[in-house]
């Protein structure tokens, strides 16, 4: 039976900008974590249980595009001023327990990786819509500053806060 969000008023389905924020958010961790080598394998991976907003591998020194290690990592992006210490508090044990459930139906569907070491991590985006007179400006995406891994694209400007390797493991 499908649940109602609490603020449905606020939730990426019945808010565009949010859900178009949440995405541009997972596009920046994904750029940022393949300039540091690994290798983005899905990106809005969807199950019954919900949704893996990025699987990524460690690549092997022997075969770089063969993992040997996964993450699953949970994005949270947020405006500035939000409930939630940017998204970290979002991640609740009824959360955490969800993500695995996602993570176990995840490695069924994919054989070759379940026996590899996995982590679940979590990267905290802040996002800021750019004001209209300077988006009119702003013709095509800046560049991904990877050292800040910060990104100017479609009216938004987006700065990855934190990322925590390992954030949580299920008790």
């Amino acid at each position: 039976m499908p649940q109602t969000p609490k603020h449905s008023s606020k939730s990426k389905a019945t808010n565009p900008e949010a859900s178009n924020a949440g995405a541009l958010g997972e596009a920046l961790v994904a750029e940022w974590l393949r300039d540091r080598g690994w290798l983005v394998l899905q990106q809005r991976w969807h199950c019954r249980w919900g949704e893996l907003d990025l699987v990524i591998g460690q690549p092997s020194p022997q075969n770089p595009t063969q993992p040997i290690a996964l993450a699953f990592v949970e994005v949270k992006t947020r405006s500035r001023g939000n409930w939630d210490y940017d998204g970290a508090l979002a991640i609740t044990a009824r959360k955490r327990s969800k993500l695995w459930k996602t993570a176990q139906l995840f490695l069924a569907d994919h054989p070759a990786w379940a026996e590899l070491p996995c982590q679940f991590d979590v990267a905290l985006v802040c996002c800021r819509q750019t004001p209209k007179k300077a988006a009119l400006l702003q013709n095509e995406a800046t560049p991904l500053d990877a050292v800040q891994a910060k990104a100017a694209i479609a009216g938004y400007h987006l700065t990855l806060q934190d990322y925590i390797p390992a954030a949580f493991t299920l008790d």
